[in-house]
């Protein structure tokens, strides 16, 4: 137990070492964060924003680390489409659903020490990771290919392989979004989503994968601005003391780090108000804050800092609670700090163990109308949804470029909304069709896209690089479960025969 005292400094050591913030800059930390590691920050994270390429990352988080030898880096890289390391390329890794969907662990143990490797060569050692979500609505609209699948067994096992994989490199994990974001049909970057089902079913589906990531090891959790009311009628998870406290320290006997998601999210920042909902998560049994890809200058951290100093000395946050929480953020970054000193990760990372997984994620139909491979240069239309906040829409995905490699002259369009069949017709002209869907069965224009170009042209070969829920349609269909690079570059093996 910490000695507590009322010292200024003390206090204000420990309200800077529960922040997790984010910062600007891509080549020199700042000199304000500089200061605050000296004065007790003991986490910092890392967003696209601040990543060019590995060498550059490599290079800040050693500046970082002159400041502190223990500093925890955090990064939101779940490989698949939530990629922050290769935001402006697209992952070298497949993500959760299409690992689900091999349903091979030692496949998906071995892609996560592969990205842990990766992650350490950069000197990031804290990925908010993986997310053990089971996808129990299909109409989710912030999950989906994030999640291993609907059964919560497999999505237990592989959580259990991805935690084992990645914290073998020296990289900590964190399994997210307890007690559970799958049934949900609101993004909660916008609003409060409310899982609305009893104590049993949320035993039995949601909380599974997170027993299965504590029996693991996971080293952190990561709380979900959701309401269940099953288990606190009043209060979503990352502000309930039954749910983080209860539940998770004391019924699942979890002693690790428990980090909250986002606090920028509108589902706490929009609600509660952001100074606010950060000390209601730290009261709660949070231990450390995540400002989120938004927030990210001084003055955020001077105002959480001094919000947590006045809610401890008004009494509202007990000083104990504070000061355990800083303990066990301190925990985790001499965890981190010792395990990614000594060599466990086996060496370099295989750069194409992410394309071997994504080759045994696809699903291949082959319609009536199918002939033969593509050989000359197509046209790839697009059918574009709104990029959830998770993923961003800095990331290329697709086909297009893959193609383009192999047949020079490829072209393509984007298209959405009701008339995004007519038009990727009219544009098309005589070529081949390539069309590339992401859900379709989440959006209706979407389908009926589809249908438009397969009533005029049914050798159309359709892509979906969301979760396939619709039916197979195209002369070629291809289900790639996710929308990273390598996900577009075995589809495009497919496409070519190559």
């Amino acid at each position: 137990m910490t000695t507590l005292t009322h010292a200024g400094d003390t206090l204000t050591r420990n309200a800077l070492a529960v922040l997790q913030p984010g910062f600007d800059g891509t080549t020199t930390a700042p000199d304000w964060l500089r200061r605050r590691i000296g004065e007790g920050l003991a986490s910092v994270s890392l967003f696209g924003r601040n990543v060019r390429t590995a060498e550059q990352v490599a290079a800040l988080t050693a500046q970082l680390r002159a400041e502190r030898d223990d500093l925890l880096i955090a990064i939101d890289e779940e490989s698949g489409d939530v990629t922050r390391l290769e935001v402006r390329t697209g992952s070298s890794y497949p993500g959760n659903h299409a690992l689900g969907a091999v349903d091979d662990t030692t496949l998906t143990r071995e892609v996560a020490a592969d990205l842990g490797r990766r992650l350490a060569a950069c000197g990031i050692n804290f990925n908010w990771a993986p997310s053990a979500d089971v996808n129990a609505n299909p109409d989710n609209p912030v999950i989906g290919v994030r999640s291993f699948g609907a059964d919560p067994e497999l999505v237990a096992r592989h959580t259990a392989a991805y935690v084992e994989g990645m914290q073998s490199s020296g990289v900590a994990t964190s399994a997210k979004h307890f007690p559970g974001h799958g049934d949900t049909a609101i993004d909660s970057h916008h609003s409060v989503p409310v899982i609305d089902v009893d104590r049993d079913v949320l035993n039995s589906r949601d909380l599974a994968p997170f027993r299965a990531a504590i029996a693991a090891g996971t080293r952190a959790v990561m709380s979900a601005h959701v309401l269940a009311p099953a288990l606190d009628p009043d209060n979503p998870g990352t502000l309930s003391r039954r749910i983080l406290t209860g539940l998770l320290r004391e019924e699942f006997g979890y002693e690790g780090l428990i980090v909250t998601d986002g606090m920028d999210m509108q589902a706490i920042a929009g609600t509660y108000g952001f100074e606010r909902g950060c000390v209601l998560a730290i009261a709660a049994g949070a231990d450390a804050i995540c400002t989120g890809g938004g927030p990210s200058d001084e003055g955020t951290v001077l105002r959480l800092r001094d919000a947590f100093v006045a809610a401890v000395r008004s009494g509202e946050l007990p000083e104990e609670r504070l000061a355990d929480a800083a303990d066990r953020v301190r925990a985790l970054a001499g965890w981190a700090s010792v395990s990614g000193a000594t060599d466990r990760s086996g060496g370099a990372p295989d750069t194409g163990i992410g394309l071997v997984a994504a080759r045994r994620a696809l699903t291949v139909t082959r319609g009536e109308t199918y002939a033969a491979p593509l050989t000359s240069a197509p046209y790839v239309a697009t059918f574009s949804p709104l990029p959830n906040i998770a993923v961003g829409d800095e990331t290329p995905w697709g086909v297009t470029a893959e193609l383009g490699r192999r047949f020079p002259g490829t072209r393509s369009g984007t298209f959405s909304g009701d008339t995004a069949g007519a038009e990727a017709l009219a544009a098309a002209g005589e070529r081949r069709i390539v069309a590339v869907v992401r859900d379709a069965h989440r959006h209706g224009w979407m389908s009926a896209a589809l249908t438009t170009l397969l009533a005029t042209r049914p050798d159309t070969i359709v892509v979906e690089m969301g979760v396939p829920q619709s039916a197979p349609v195209g002369a070629l269909h291809i289900a790639t479960r996710g929308a990273a690079r390598v996900c577009g570059e075995a589809a495009a093996e497919i496409i070519t025969a190559s």
